[in-house]
């Protein structure tokens, strides 16, 4: 099934780099595509529980959805995993 997230701190192609390889390490989500103008990363996943793996695991490194809150914490991550996407 495939599926969109909106996001909040999604700004560069660093941001998409890094989220791009954390979701490539679950091995029932494919078909990543990240469209920075838009904040949004679509995917294919396989069970519903996936998707909620997807959406928490965005929150984790930055990127929350745009229905959780946009803690100094999160914008603070987002901006660490968009310079680490920056260099990898």
């Amino acid at each position: 099934m495939k599926t969109s997230v909106i996001v909040q701190n999604l700004k560069c192609g660093g941001c998409a780099n890094t989220i791009t390889q954390k979701l490539s390490e679950f091995r029932n989500i494919s078909d990543v595509h990240i469209n920075i103008e838009e904040s949004k990363i679509s995917f294919n996943y396989i069970k519903e529980e996936d998707a909620f793996l997807v959406k928490e695991t965005l929150k984790k490194i930055g990127y929350p959805s745009i229905e959780d809150e946009n803690s100094l914490v999160s914008k603070t991550k987002s901006y660490i995993s968009c310079a680490t996407g920056k260099f990898s």
